[in-house]
């Protein structure tokens, strides 16, 4: 398949539509191709919030193994959608990559108060090298991947262990 009918497939996605979004991302995914590298040139293009919501979202679980999402996430933190900006700091956050901070830290003072909790929670999660924290006061846990779900338990498990051995020793 050649790049300009992957981009003709990808430019589909660009729609309010949510279940042609889902019938259109189920046919990208089954070309087996880097996606991520696509999404990140197709980004500036897309025109509609919920297309570009949903070429960031797809790219999260990809922040930790591959710089294009990595660079989307970056790219979306500058959006002028809450949603995307959102997204974008959920790609930062999953990454746990110190060098997400100063693009974080830029929108510290942006005029959406959400974008500035967001980025937050984004690095507050990235110092704590801790994904989970940036789901505060909206989930227990984020799980993105498999493996994440286990990191989870074991830490929990080590803080629970932890907190009872100290407990006894509080006055």
């Amino acid at each position: 398949m050649t790049d300009d009918s992957i981009f003709s497939q990808i430019f589909k996605l660009d729609t309010s539509n949510l279940l042609e979004q889902e019938k259109y991302w189920s046919e990208i995914h089954e070309l087996n191709i880097d996606f991520t590298k696509y999404f990140l040139q197709a980004y500036p293009k897309f025109r509609k919030w919920q297309g570009r919501v949903h070429l960031v979202f797809s790219c999260i679980r990809y922040a930790r193994i591959n710089e294009n999402a990595f660079k989307l996430g970056i790219l979306a933190l500058s959006d002028k959608a809450t949603l995307v900006r959102y997204r974008g700091a959920c790609i930062l956050a999953y990454s746990l990559r110190e060098d997400a901070i100063p693009y974080l830290k830029k929108n510290l003072n942006h005029p959406d108060l959400e974008t500035q909790k967001d980025c937050k929670r984004a690095i507050k999660a990235i110092k704590k090298r801790n994904h989970h924290i940036f789901m505060e006061h909206r989930a227990s846990s984020w799980v993105v991947n498999e493996s994440d779900e286990t990191e989870f338990k074991n830490s929990t498990r080590l803080f629970e262990k932890l907190k009872s051995f100290i407990h006894p020793f509080r006055l």
